[in-house]
């Protein structure tokens, strides 16, 4: 079954609400092994919603509106498909029956137009609306099937789960449900991971792989039909192993979590702690791991010293090794090896972490936007200082220099031999 997603109302194209209910259907609907190739949103302008029905109908199976079911004039979508349809308007007696009640609980005066709200398409299954008030509708017509659900997402989500879902079991019969696994990379960019993984890609057929990145992060769907869970796993193992062949080093998570998680995660499972020192970064290092529930067993606590007073005063870094002719300054490989070490001494912590450069938008001590070093000192162990020449805005740089310090740190505990 092929199906579209019709997002009924002008707020959504003026941009003043966001589409999640779209979101939330495709999730769902994939689930059931429904293939949801197009999503549209229109206005409240019946023209333009009997056209976007025509095109809908044209190359889906199972057309799903949200929106449009309200009490005012421009609630058109119930409207418009009846018209469509040739079929007449009748009233839900249930949802009638608790509209009233609603109103008189209140001791509102109910208008006249409060009834559109219980309106049903002649010969569609009435869906009762728990968490509101507009029926939702559900039928079956030449091959097409409709479903008409509420806009609100604290509406429509629960009216799916229930009666629609109901109902759209009863019209699938055996399909068969889309399974996936989402896999999470980093130290590797997106089209670096593609060209190493089109091997697999090129002559994919079913389980189907999908890239997709965001800053510091790359993330891979492997997805597959198939008639049990277990069937599921055993086809998306075998893909999962052979990604491993090409990228396997750069794999930190076999779910949906950041990296920094997986960091926590590994420091945990070996029972070691880590503190930070920050400053070009601004304390996002410390930001991400403290977003992180239970973080505070391993991460002892960070510093952000922006200046170099504060470097000095906090961390103990010479002034001399700061500032004066001929001192390698702030943004130095030194000076990052200096506050790795300082931290980790006086949180007493397993690694010390360390940030300085430039994220911009001005040059500093001569040195180019987009340089960063950083530092992971450890026990008994030399430091291991890196240098970065990053791009972007200046937030980008940021995301992406810490980024990078969570991922050598993942290497540095053993995240590769976990997965």
């Amino acid at each position: 079954m092929k199906a579209e997603i019709i997002a009924v109302g002008t707020e959504l194209l003026l941009g003043q609400i966001v589409n999640t209910n779209a979101q939330f259907l495709s999730r769902r609907l994939a689930d059931l092994g429904i293939d949801v190739y197009y999503q549209t949103v229109v206005g409240d302008n019946p023209n333009r919603i009997r056209s976007a029905i025509e095109t809908a109908r044209s190359r889906a199976d199972l057309l799903l509106f949200t929106g449009g079911l309200g009490p005012t004039q421009d609630d058109l979508t119930k409207d418009v498909l009846a018209d469509y349809l040739g079929r007449e308007m009748t009233y839900d007696q249930p949802s009638m029956d608790k509209i009233t009640a609603f109103f008189q609980d209140r001791g509102i005066h109910m208008v006249e137009s409060n009834k559109r709200q219980a309106t049903s398409i002649v010969g569609a299954m009435p869906l009762f609306n728990e968490a509101g008030l507009a029926v939702g509708n559900a039928l079956h017509e030449d091959g097409t099937r409709y479903l008409l659900l509420p806009g609100p997402p604290r509406e429509m989500k629960p009216m799916f789960e229930g009666p629609a879902l109901t109902w759209l079991l009863g019209e699938l019969g055996t399909a068969i449900p889309l399974y996936s696994r989402l896999l999470k990379f980093a130290g590797i960019g997106e089209s670096k991971l593609e060209h190493d993984l089109l091997p697999l890609i090129e002559g994919q057929t079913d389980p189907t792989i999908a890239p997709y990145a965001k800053e510091g992060e790359v993330a891979i769907r492997v997805s597959t039909k198939a008639t049990t869970a277990m069937e599921a796993q055993r086809k998306i193992d075998v893909t999962v192993d052979k990604i491993k062949q090409y990228v396997g080093a750069h794999l930190f998570a076999q779910e949906d979590i950041p990296l920094e998680e997986a960091v926590v995660r590994l420091l945990r499972l070996t029972g070691r702690t880590m503190a930070s020192a920050e400053s070009c970064s601004g304390g996002l290092f410390a930001e991400l791991i403290t977003n992180i529930p239970g973080s505070s067993g391993e991460y002892a606590g960070g510093v952000v010293t922006y200046t170099n007073r504060m470097k000095h005063q906090l961390l103990g870094i010479p002034m001399s090794q700061l500032e004066g002719e001929g001192a390698p300054g702030a943004i130095s490989e030194s000076t990052a090896a200096m506050m790795a070490e300082r931290v980790r001494e006086i949180a007493d912590a397993d690694y010390g972490i360390s940030l300085t450069g430039v994220a911009g938008p001005a040059e500093s001590e001569g040195k180019p936007v987009g340089l960063v070093y950083y530092a992971i000192a450890q026990r008994s162990k030399p430091t291991e200082v890196h240098t970065m020449h990053l791009s972007g805005t200046r937030d980008i740089i940021r995301v992406r220099a810490v980024k990078a310090v969570l991922y050598r740190l993942w290497q540095a505990l053993g995240g590769a031999e976990q997965q």
